[in-house]
């Protein structure tokens, strides 16, 4: 985003009339609006139609209307079954190979548990508060992320091709079909058959991937927004239907979705901005190159990794942006079932503390890494928690 310019086009997360961005009707449009940044300069913010949202908005239906369809089919079964009478299951008639078979999930489902123990300390510790079946669960979609991510970011990657991401996907449609590859597979393969769990959002973040392998600059926001999407905002439609919507909650299963989805892209942008020096030196900018042009920052500027004054105008207007999509995210947390909320919540917190770490940094992310110290993820896991216990809003407008 470009400050200390005399006019620029900025996007933001906004509201319309009570309804968040993700949650408008295509047909609804505002034409401008003007924003006062901390320069003192005013700017107008256009809202032209954009491509991306609403691309992505189509993804957020798909996977709310499955939800409710669990939902009405859950409480039809639970009212059938009342009226039918219940039946236990003999296990005494098991001919051993189904007991075999659990044997081997349990432990498929515990190997991911390690890898998220492992790579991902913070959100781990908050999944032990979850139901053993949820926590399970968001671990295998967690290292199927994490595997993904691998293809392009891992070791090997130097040698993964087009071909390569295009064979993942089909393990992946293999995967939904019930037949996994391996013992990774076949726990996230129990979660999408247990879940009501949409398999565009893995698909996508398989595109994101695609993307990272042919681009290495974007030209509008509109552009990093639908990367952002891909690689991260992915993961919030796919965690959700796991985690679960509190059962006394009055927010549309939509708004829901789109806070999970603004999670995804705060914490996408926050990446970006904490990483400009190390994406530089591999020659890559996810930056959107039109603002950087409006705020007089050319890619060699980037490259030369020098703070400026127009760097730092810049960075302000950036971590503005990333701060309103995580504001835009906490509105949904409140939402999640209980023993779900700690994790999210300390995820939320302590991405949103990296972005005070490069401000702390006076916005030098050329040659400081911008990261949250031991003592300060302390300190925030209990806030995460004590906001965990709130309940959600019981004054939303919508009901499911």
């Amino acid at each position: 985003m470009a400050c200390n310019f005399d006019v620029g086009v900025i996007y933001y997360p906004k509201e319309i009339n009570g309804r968040s961005m993700f949650e408008r009707s295509r047909k609804s449009r505002i034409s401008s609006r003007v924003m006062k940044f901390s320069t003192g300069v005013s700017a107008v913010a256009a809202n032209p139609v954009r491509t991306s949202e609403e691309r992505v908005y189509q993804v957020v239906l798909k996977q709310a209307a499955l939800v409710r369809e669990e939902k009405r089919l859950s409480k039809a079964l639970s009212s059938h079954t009342k009226r039918k009478g219940s039946k236990t299951l003999d296990t005494s008639e098991n001919d051993g190979v189904g007991m075999k078979s659990w044997n081997l999930l349990n432990e498929a489902y515990d190997r991911c548990g390690e890898v998220c123990a492992e790579y991902a300390k913070t959100f781990y510790l908050g999944t032990l508060l979850m139901t053993p079946e949820r926590r399970r669960a968001v671990w295998a979609i967690y290292v199927w992320c994490r595997r993904t991510d691998e293809l392009v970011d891992g070791p090997n990657a130097s040698h993964i091709t087009p071909k390569a991401l295009d064979r993942w996907e089909k393990r992946l449609n293999d995967l939904f079909d019930g037949q996994p590859y391996d013992m990774y597979d076949a726990a996230l393969a129990d979660t999408v058959s247990t879940y009501p769990v949409d398999i565009q959002p893995f698909k996508d973040m398989i595109d994101g991937m695609r993307m990272d392998l042919k681009k290495s600059r974007y030209q509008t926001f509109d552009e990093l927004y639908l990367y952002c999407y891909y690689v991260a905002g992915t993961v919030g439609l796919m965690s959700v239907p796991v985690m679960g919507i509190a059962p006394e909650s009055k927010a549309t299963t939509e708004s829901v979705y789109s806070a999970a989805l603004a999670l995804g892209i705060a914490n996408q942008l926050t990446n970006i901005l904490r990483d400009v020096g190390e994406d530089a030196r591999r020659g890559r900018i996810y930056l959107p190159q039109e603002e950087l042009k409006l705020a007089g920052i050319t890619p060699e500027y980037i490259f030369k990794g020098k703070v400026t004054d127009k760097w730092r105008s810049f960075m302000k207007g950036q971590i503005k942006r990333a701060r309103m999509f995580f504001d835009e995210a906490e509105k949904g947390v409140a939402e999640l079932s209980s023993a779900s909320r700690w994790p999210v919540w300390a995820s939320l917190l302590l991405y949103k503390q990296i972005l005070d770490a490069i401000e702390a940094n006076d916005y030098d992310n050329f040659t400081k890494r911008a990261y949250v110290g031991k003592a300060k993820k302390l300190v925030s896991l209990p806030l995460a928690y004590s906001r965990a216990l709130f309940a959600p809003s019981i004054v939303s407008k919508h009901t499911n």
